[in-house]
């Protein structure tokens, strides 16, 4: 094992320590803080094994993170909550996988307003059928505690990250860049086009749903219009393009980033961050495509040569 190899590996070790030991040494507000910041992570990378790496831009994963919250909902107090966040994972991966096929029959700016449309769709047939239960919204009592459901996040977390290490450097990460970068060169060469897209869709909704479910019980208010928030794909798009790449590193930069910006501004100042968000947004897509995380590959090759 080389030494950069080693140097990575020793981060890693360091940042799951400081991570794992904040419900020790943190305050309510550190804890509240870096879930918000570990919840983000788990979506960013989620979102990368898909609009990443195919090049299919998606902004309808706020569907899969209120569909987790509506699966949670709808088991509170009937299964253990564990059992639930995996059932919330497991509809899913089976929703994503089932609108697949025919969502990723179109690309570029079709396929992006077919995803926030459909995000749209399921957020109003909910909406309409809690009306018709005479719901309006749901207390969840009884919900685990910021601990319990801090350790949940940070395993999500690390799940979503390490599925999109192994995806990247996998024969299915290769066949989703090469769908990415030429569809028809791809399927001339024998990637099954269809299966792979649809599989990506799939593996990319399963951690916002399972994030979406544990979320859930800390708000312990189901309200569809905030579950199924259109702000929620924006923001990860955001994070996505500013961290840049289609590797682990380049999320991590952007909810890095971007959660501390809202920390800082969000509170006092909302129009300014929003401003300073968007002149982000513009800056990066115009003269820093490739995201920090390009960025500093770039800078790191520059150097050696």
């Amino acid at each position: 094992m080389n030494s950069s190899v080693w140097h990575r590996v020793s981060i890693l070790v360091v940042a799951a320590f400081l991570l794992a030991s904040v419900p020790y040494f943190g305050s309510a507000y550190v804890i509240g803080l870096t879930l918000t910041l570990l919840m983000w992570i788990a979506l960013t990378q989620s979102w990368v094994i898909l609009s990443a790496m195919t090049g299919y831009i998606s902004l309808g994963h706020a569907v899969f993170f209120g569909v987790g919250a509506y699966v949670m909902v709808l088991c509170f107090n009937t299964l253990p909550f564990l059992i639930a966040v995996i059932l919330a994972g497991l509809v899913g991966f089976s929703f994503a996988f089932l609108v697949g096929y025919p969502c990723l029959r179109v690309r570029g700016p079709y396929f992006v307003i077919l995803t926030f449309g459909l995000a749209e769709l399921v957020k109003f047939i909910v909406i309409n059928v809690e009306a018709g239960l005479g719901k309006f919204g749901r207390l969840l009592l009884g919900a685990p505690g910021l601990e319990t459901l801090y350790y949940l996040i940070l395993a999500l977390a690390v799940i979503s990250i390490a599925i999109t290490y192994y995806v990247r450097r996998s024969r299915f990460g290769a066949g989703l860049r090469a769908i990415r970068e030429d569809e028809e060169a791809a399927e001339t060469l024998g990637i099954d086009v269809a299966r792979f897209k649809v599989l990506a869709f799939a593996i990319s909704a399963t951690v916002p749903s399972m994030v979406g479910a544990v979320m859930i019980l800390r708000n312990s208010y189901f309200e569809p219009l905030d579950v199924f928030n259109p702000v929620t794909s924006f923001t990860i798009v955001s994070m996505a393009i500013i961290g840049g790449g289609d590797d682990v590193p380049g999320p991590l930069y952007g909810a890095l980033g971007l959660v501390l910006l809202q920390e800082i501004l969000w509170a006092n100042w909302p129009e300014v961050y929003m401003i300073i968000l968007g002149v982000l947004l513009v800056t990066f897509v115009l003269r820093v495509p490739e995201g920090i995380h390009g960025w500093i590959l770039s800078y790191q090759r520059s150097r050696t040569t």
